[in-house]
């Protein structure tokens, strides 16, 4: 059966989101890692979305980035403001409560503050090539001053190259999962298109209006996301759409992150694999943080079907545009800038 016939008969009508474990993730064996695949083709035909445990991350370099997160949500708003993304052409820096609107069928705002980053080494370089060739989103990080917030940046940064190489070894098995060779990705994620976000969502009560949200519905934008939900104490905050127009609860869960696909994804599989509608709303009373890291093909890649994704009753259903077009253009909706 194609991929494209598979699709056809996905079962969209999830209740729960499915836990992978990654332990063998760099197992060589073909039968190991076709197995692993299965399960992952599995979750991004009728879900979207998925939790990875043993997934290589130190916790202490996931527990150093949420304090210094927590620790630069708590500077002066005029302090952070010095940083303002609406003041770069790369939509990198500090956004406010207010600024952005993901759900744009309301076009209500989202209660959120958050501090975007890309590709950078931690010991910087002259030239680096992976942030060079950039394209439309070309240009460097912008940062709190060092007395503002003395160790946020390497503390990001350092989770930020784990998360990214969680990403790089994720590719060959969703390149399996879509009956490709394992390499199909490589020449097309050479220069880590991939944002960071740390976010805080300020708490709301249980009995506040729907309309309220820390992120509104939508769906993600690059190949997939990498995200970390603080545990201690656990927030239910993040909910997924299903087909039958119920929303799932997808609760923190210690020692694991969630996957769940973004539009260039969709785009390349022609919705083989979902890019579900989500949403997060902090009900708790209490502060929220999270930290979801956006793993995008290189920004000059076009966007064009996978074979197999492609059927006389399955036609194309996108336009064919950059990768970094897709971005920005989705950025600036987002953000109005």
């Amino acid at each position: 059966m194609s991929l494209a016939d598979a699709a056809e008969k996905a079962d969209v009508s999830f209740s729960k989101i499915p836990i992978i474990d990654l332990k063998n993730i760099s197992n060589s064996d073909p039968s190991v890692r076709q197995a692993l695949a299965e399960e992952i083709r599995d979750a991004c035909m009728n879900v979207g979305f998925f939790y990875v445990k043993n997934h290589g991350i130190p916790e202490a370099t996931l527990e150093a980035a949420l304090s210094e997160t927590k620790q630069f949500f708590s500077l002066p708003l005029e302090t952070k403001m010095e940083i303002d993304m609406r003041k770069t052409p790369n939509f990198k820096g500090y956004n406010p409560l207010f600024s952005g609107t993901n759900d744009l069928s309301t076009g209500l705002k989202d209660l959120h503050e958050g501090f975007e980053f890309g590709w950078e080494e931690i010991i910087p370089k002259d030239n680096d090539e992976k942030r060079a060739n950039d394209g439309v989103m070309a240009g460097s990080n912008v940062w709190p001053r060092k007395q503002d917030a003395p160790h946020f940046r390497e503390a990001v940064l350092s989770y930020y190259h784990a998360a990214v190489n969680l990403g790089k070894s994720l590719f060959p098995l969703f390149a399996r999962a879509l009956d490709l060779p394992e390499t199909f990705f490589d020449d097309k994620t050479r220069n880590s298109a991939a944002l960071m976000r740390v976010m805080h969502y300020p708490p709301h009560t249980p009995d506040v209006d729907e309309r309220v949200q820390g992120v509104g519905a939508h769906t993600d934008w690059e190949c997939f996301t990498l995200l970390y939900q603080q545990t201690d104490p656990p927030i239910q905050a993040l909910q997924v759409l299903n087909a039958s127009n119920q929303w799932v609860d997808a609760p923190p869960i210690p020692g694991t992150l969630v996957v769940n696909l973004g539009d260039q994804f969709a785009r390349w599989t022609n919705d083989v694999f979902k890019s579900n509608v989500h949403r997060a709303t902090n009900k708790s009373g209490i502060e929220r943080y999270s930290i979801p890291l956006f793993f995008g093909t290189d920004y000059d890649v076009r966007l064009e079907p996978i074979e197999g994704c492609v059927s006389a009753e399955r036609p194309p259903k996108y336009e064919v545009i950059t990768a970094g077009q897709y971005v920005k253009e989705r950025l600036k909706a987002t953000y109005g800038h």
